[in-house]
């Protein structure tokens, strides 16, 4: 008899956290290795944050919590959405959770039952096909194409709703993509959805204040209000406010799956870090014109990184409307050969190829649902990023051969 769980076996490691130990495993052995696979901020915590901390551990704020959050940070929560989102909610129907992953799964443990099925738009985040199989649920793919900016087209949602239809996982601005929906194509999408009462939305805005080019966030349940009882909005304060390692993540949603999920996490985790939730409120409550010039910054990077993937050879660039990635095409570069002799076969193959010939970390579109394309996080420095595209032109130009044709 196995000591590990049959439902083990339905699942697979996280590949973007894969990619960051081998990274860090490289770099430990000396080699010269430029990571772009982590998303995760380079920017520090803004201090008026940490100051929030400091406060709670002098004011002995260091024991448990209610389960799913504190009062505090209920209020800051309901003041965000209603500031943000003109979404109104009561504390029990706010979920905080030790990150936003664990919001996630929480609400997926709490309402999917065995056969239930989740569709989840491609490209995705790695995690979310994995936590609907956990759950006992079927995840439903819908590829959304380079050629509709890697959008959910409201045809194709229609096509995969089903009576066994739980959920539907919306991503915007996306990771891995960083493409985001505008109001009006948000509110094509929320018009299917009106005429399907049994399918629930699980929003994930955790990239909502990082858009660029004057872009306007929107969530399904500001832009369809006859959908709030069915939508569950998830956000954080990982990626905004820098606070990756603080682990908060929450969420707005119906009060009987807000109770469900409290339940879940009070046989998990317990509260969340008493410390973390004090920094959270301090983070929400707080001066937000610290974005403009993050976003700035930011949008620098994206503009650096998108001109110099689209002077690759065989690599082809969308510009991305928020969050801190790009998904380049390389179908270019499938079927050449590499100057070992190896054949390039996959984005699999191609990320390998850029890892070992030029020292540059990225992760594989195999990961995310669609290939063949890779994610780059350009949450780094101009001058990391200036090199790290410059060894990629290098491993294009040193590619020899004809690509398949597609």
């Amino acid at each position: 008899m196995s000591l590990v769980a049959d439902r083990l076996s339905r699942i697979k490691p996280s590949p973007t956290l894969a990619v960051t130990a081998k990274v860090n495993e490289l770099k430990a052995a000396g080699r010269d290795i430029i990571g772009l696979g982590a998303g995760e901020p380079d920017f520090d915590t803004p201090d008026f944050v940490k100051d929030g901390a400091i406060a709670a551990i002098k004011a002995g704020q260091t024991k448990y919590t209610n389960v799913d959050g504190t009062n505090e940070l209920k209020d800051a929560i309901i003041a965000k959405f209603k500031r943000d989102n003109d979404l109104d909610y009561a504390r029990d129907q706010i979920s905080v959770g030790t990150g936003g992953k664990q919001v996630l799964y929480n609400a997926l443990m709490a309402s999917v039952n065995p056969g239930d099925e989740v569709i989840i738009p491609a490209p995705y985040w790695v995690s979310y096909p994995d936590m609907v199989l956990l759950a006992e649920g079927t995840p439903v793919v819908v590829e959304c194409t380079k050629e509709h900016g890697f959008k959910l087209q409201p045809e194709a949602l229609a096509a995969a709703i089903t009576p066994k239809t739980k959920w539907i996982i919306l991503n915007s601005p996306s990771n891995p993509t960083g493409a985001a929906y505008t109001r009006a194509e948000m509110k094509a999408i929320t018009d299917v959805l009106m005429k399907h009462p049994h399918v629930y939305v699980m929003s994930d805005d955790i990239y909502e204040p990082i858009t660029y080019d004057g872009f306007e966030f929107c969530t399904p349940a500001q832009v369809e209000p006859g959908l709030y009882e069915r939508t569950l909005t998830c956000n954080g304060v990982s990626k905004a406010y820098a606070m990756t390692g603080w682990r908060i993540g929450y969420a707005g949603g119906p009060k009987a799956l807000i109770k469900a999920m409290a339940k879940i996490q009070s046989q998990s985790t317990s509260n969340p870090s008493s410390i973390s939730q004090a920094a959270a409120v301090a983070a929400l409550n707080g001066d937000q014109s610290f974005l403009i010039e993050r976003n700035a910054a930011f949008k620098g990077r994206r503009d650096l990184v998108v001109e110099m993937l689209n002077e690759a050879d065989g690599l082809e660039c969308l510009m991305p409307e928020g969050a801190f990635y790009v998904y380049p095409s390389c179908a270019g570069t499938i079927g050449k050969i590499a100057p070992d002799g190896k054949v390039i076969d996959s984005d699999e193959d191609f990320v390998t190829y850029l890892l070992e010939s030029e020292g540059v970390a990225c992760v594989q579109g195999a990961a995310f649902g669609l290939s063949p394309y890779f994610r780059i996080s350009y949450a780094t420095s101009e001058e990391a990023l200036t090199e790290a595209c410059g060894r990629i032109q290098k491993a294009c130009a040193a590619l020899s051969g004809a690509a398949k044709a597609a």
